[in-house]
């Protein structure tokens, strides 16, 4: 009986990580729903895992142009300051008195 050389070992979910991120993981998949051969529902799912570096590698890098991801922000010293907690609540309560009246 000859015996097969076997790896042992263990592999964590840090070394799984590590491997997906590096070289990439591409799920795709189809799901149709059809009743009396009349099609009523198509769900495409197109999933790409990869690490920012690998993704700018293979030239994708939308969030350096989408402009809800890239805004200037906005230093603090030009904003107003918020108002005194005391006098934000003492405002609400005039308020409710008021509309108990």
């Amino acid at each position: 009986m000859e015996r097969v050389p076997t790896v042992s070992g263990t592999t964590n979910l840090i070394d799984i990580l590590d491997r997906v991120l590096d070289k990439g993981l591409v799920i795709a998949g189809d799901i149709r729903v059809s009743l009396a051969n009349v099609e009523l529902l198509t769900v495409r799912i197109r999933l790409l895992v990869c690490s920012v570096d690998k993704a700018e590698q293979i030239g994708l890098n939308w969030w350096k142009h989408d402009p809800n991801l890239t805004q200037p922000l906005v230093p603090q010293a030009s904003l107003p300051a918020p108002p005194p907690a005391s006098r934000r609540v003492a405002v609400k309560k005039k308020a409710v008195k008021g509309k108990r009246t």
